[in-house]
């Protein structure tokens, strides 16, 4: 699969670590999707959207065929993916889990990932990023 890594100067005290990649490498926020860790029915399901919006908790539960989502605390999120939040892959977790990726993924003919760590991101297809991933895509992001 292609991929692209681009490093970073990562600034701990950045209140959005998403925004802060979007700045960092030069590309509008649209373009870099952030990977979190959601708890459906008590199952976890990992939630890929472009950082300029958010997770539409509700619109994620019905893509994953559940009744009721919510954000995974971050010691259990990193628990369950042997990530850091803010570098939190869509690759190569702990677990395989089911993934459900954004549909305007599809809006980029790149997109920009965390690459598993605070100022490392992974530039990928669309294409590549829902089929390495076996993602579902559907509606979950809200546009700010």
């Amino acid at each position: 699969m292609p991929y692209t890594l681009h490093p970073y100067t990562h600034d701990s005290s950045a209140p959005s670590f998403g925004l802060e990649a979007a700045r960092a490498l030069g590309v509008v926020p649209a373009r870099v999707f952030k990977t979190l860790l959601a708890e459906i029915d008590d199952a976890f399901v990992v939630a890929v959207v472009p950082v300029s919006g958010s997770l539409d908790l509700k619109a994620l539960a019905r893509a994953a065929s559940g009744k009721r989502a919510v954000m995974a605390a971050t010691s259990r999120a990193e628990r369950a993916t042997g990530y850091v939040v803010g570098g939190i892959s869509p690759f190569g977790q702990r677990k395989k889990l089911p993934t459900v990726v954004d549909e305007s993924v599809f809006d980029h003919e790149t997109v920009y990932v965390s690459a598993g760590r605070r100022g490392l991101d992974l530039e990928i297809t669309p294409s590549n990023l829902v089929r390495t991933t076996e993602a579902k895509t559907a509606t979950i992001a809200r546009v700010s």
